[in-house]
């Protein structure tokens, strides 16, 4: 059975072409790149919980992120070490 295509919007030539030139970029670009698109997706995501939730302090709003990407119960955690260390 053949690989489905790693990106489902563009023909197989286009993805071709990206992999190599992702390939052809050195280690530490790579990263950057992959961290830059973790933050962007982290921005958006906390600014999406932002418009969902006027009313929340930014620390609510961070608070939600985490339950949301990491876990009710990891939220819980950072709640209760933030509110120890005030």
């Amino acid at each position: 059975m053949p690989t489905p295509p790693a990106i489902d919007d563009t023909t197989p030539e286009a993805e071709s072409i990206l992999i190599r030139l992702l390939q052809a970029k050195p280690g530490a670009a790579r990263l950057g790149d992959a961290v830059a698109a973790s933050n962007r997706v982290a921005r958006q995501c906390k600014e999406a919980i932002r418009r969902s939730n006027q009313d929340c302090s930014e620390e609510d709003i961070k608070l939600r992120f985490i339950a949301l990407n990491y876990g009710q119960e990891l939220a819980h955690k950072v709640r209760a070490y933030v509110g120890k260390n005030r």
